[in-house]
């Protein structure tokens, strides 16, 4: 990069987001629809240089282009990602969910009860593997929980001062 360039880039660190939009407009020919100063900036930063130096070869547009098309992308579950074999026959499948376990570190280990006083009474909470057990029911969530003592949405974590 020359000297000249690198100053307008550096120039480009100390311009307010109102200015930045204004350059954004002149070296793209279009109004910017972010307010970022960060992501303008570099945008802003990327095009002087293009412009400079110029853009991805032809080569490279088609190179990504493939890519793009070949790449498999998932919005969903496929329909058949839970199914499984019955003794091996494929005519005998049968639903099988997977269950995907993940183990927030903030949490205690299962076995351990949390007391938390509130209005006066004092709320006793088991952890378990799955959830939380509280007077005789099972909760997946400690927001929930919370939830349920208070009548009103609590971030679980918060209410149980973990």
């Amino acid at each position: 990069m020359t000297d000249s360039m690198v100053a307008q880039i550096e120039s480009l660190r100390n311009m307010t987001v109102t200015q930045l939009r204004e350059k954004y407009r002149q070296v793209y020919g279009e109004d910017s629809r972010s307010g970022n100063k960060d992501w303008l900036w570099k945008r802003i930063a990327w095009r002087i240089q293009e412009l400079k130096h110029g853009g991805l070869s032809e080569r490279a547009k088609r190179r990504a282009a493939e890519l793009a098309n070949e790449a498999d992308l998932r919005l969903r579950v496929p329909q058949n990602a839970f199914t499984g074999l019955v003794n091996g026959n494929p005519e005998k499948t049968k639903r099988v969910v997977r269950r995907i376990t993940t183990s927030d570190n903030r949490l205690p280990m299962p076995g351990t009860v949390l007391r938390r006083k509130y209005k006066g009474k004092m709320y006793s909470v088991t952890v378990l593997e799955d959830g939380f057990s509280y007077d005789g029911r099972l909760y997946r969530s400690l927001s929930a929980l919370a939830g349920e003592i208070t009548g009103s949405h609590w971030n679980g974590f918060t209410f149980f001062n973990i």
